[in-house]
């Protein structure tokens, strides 16, 4: 399978890549080598063969879903510079 200079002129615009001309020989032999693997793999006959794994056969352990830690809320508001009904305030950004 090949691939011609239009096609990949395109598709260059439409990703933002710049690709000078002295490049797209080059790009059309690469690109048309890499269509042709496609092609072969598309063409193996995968009828009869099982998939050897499948991300959603996964099991995951799971944690127990309890607190672990202690609230140092407290702890952390006495530090900070400026706090207000238990929330932190900091200087306005936006007008």
């Amino acid at each position: 399978m090949s691939i011609s200079r239009e096609d990949i002129e395109k598709v260059a615009l439409l990703a933002r890549i710049r690709v000078d001309d002295a490049q797209i020989p080059a790009l059309e032999k690469d690109l048309g080598n890499i269509l042709t693997l496609v092609g072969q793999l598309a063409a193996a006959d995968t009828d009869n063969v099982e998939p050897m794994a499948h991300p959603l056969d996964a099991v995951q352990r799971l944690r127990p879903d309890e607190v672990t830690e202690s609230n140092q809320r407290e702890a952390f508001q006495a530090i900070a510079p400026a706090t207000e009904n238990g929330l932190y305030l900091v200087p306005k950004v936006i007008e």
